[in-house]
């Protein structure tokens, strides 16, 4: 422990798609590894950057948590040694460097902490959220890498009442990927549930922008129900649909735990997603989960619909 090194805990969102992973590699692109490069620009030192979660290519973040250590140097006077930087200065700083580098990483809070603080050892729980995009159409390519595409209709029934198999503490040897380092394959699911939400993203279509009007007061939020696949404007006037895409029903997986295995979440929603299209019954996940072995799983969903939504903690 330096005194005079500043611990500073920040959070950071990201768009996972031309990132291989969150963590420092040699040769690829990295999240920590541009974030690293942004400090060192910032306190013209190179630094070292632990984060909360590990993510792997492809997948988003709302919300992870990095700490990191920095002693203020003068520029002018080599050697002096001053007052730490206020959390406000390293955001605005840092989110500078990043925007030069094609801006796929932002820093979203900063605050300082004493030098024992660890992002990954003091968190207290762990959301992820998965988005599943479900219908016949093509994806918007404002979509592009941000969902998983299920051309087929979802059972959302029949995938919520398997999420109540899967909430809760298990053995997850069945959901857990090769070259998993975890000691022990029981985790514990505090939340584990789908959705169905609106549809993003996309504006509001003339029915609903009517709807607004006639119920004012409220909550902006609510939305009509969607059957089928919809246009956008429900208008049966051809001039007024014409080159209006059509939507796809939205569902939403949400996970949360202290701590997850390898791949986990992924091959969770990768099971949950046959359960919806009928390939799998929920009886079939019992079977899985009890069978103790990744072999029995269906395969694992894409990374693209991934996203790390949350890192919990109880901050000094």
């Amino acid at each position: 422990m330096n005194p005079r090194v500043q611990r500073y805990l920040v959070a950071i969102e990201y768009i996972g798609t031309r990132f291989s992973g969150s963590q420092q590699q040699a040769k690829d692109r990295t999240v920590v590894g541009v974030l690293q490069e942004a400090f060192r620009k910032f306190v013209g030192q190179p630094v070292k950057i632990f984060c909360s979660s590990r993510t792997d290519a492809g997948v988003h973040a709302l919300s992870n948590v990095c700490h990191i250590d920095v002693e203020r140097i003068s520029k002018r006077k080599p050697g002096e040694v001053l007052p730490p930087h206020e959390p406000g200065v390293v955001q605005r700083a840092v989110n500078h460097f990043l925007q030069r580098n094609d801006g796929d990483v932002m820093v979203t809070d900063v605050r300082s902490v004493p030098s024992n603080y660890h992002a990954r050892y003091k968190a207290r729980e762990r959301t992820y959220f998965y988005r599943l995009l479900s219908g016949s159409d093509p994806l918007s390519i404002l979509e592009k890498d941000r969902a998983w595409h299920v051309p087929e209709e979802l059972d959302l029934l029949s995938m919520q009442e398997a999420c109540r198999v899967l909430v809760g503490s298990h053995d997850f040897t069945s959901f857990r990927a090769a070259g998993c380092q975890a000691k022990s394959p029981v985790r514990c699911l505090d939340e584990f549930n789908v959705i169905e939400v609106p549809s993003t993203p996309y504006f509001p279509s003339i029915m609903e922008r009517a709807e607004s009007k006639l119920n004012n007061g409220d909550d902006p939020l609510t939305y009509p129900s969607q059957t089928k696949t919809e246009t956008a404007s429900v208008t049966t006037n051809f001039g007024e649909t014409f080159g209006i895409g059509r939507r796809h029903r939205c569902y939403v997986v949400t996970a949360c735990a202290r701590g997850f295995l390898y791949h986990q979440v992924r091959l969770l929603v990768g099971a949950l997603k046959c359960v919806g299209t009928g390939e799998l019954t929920v009886s079939d996940i019992e079977r899985i989960l009890e069978a103790k072995t990744v072999s029995a799983a269906k395969p694992m969903a894409p990374a693209s619909g991934l996203y790390l939504a949350r890192v919990k903690y109880e901050l000094p």
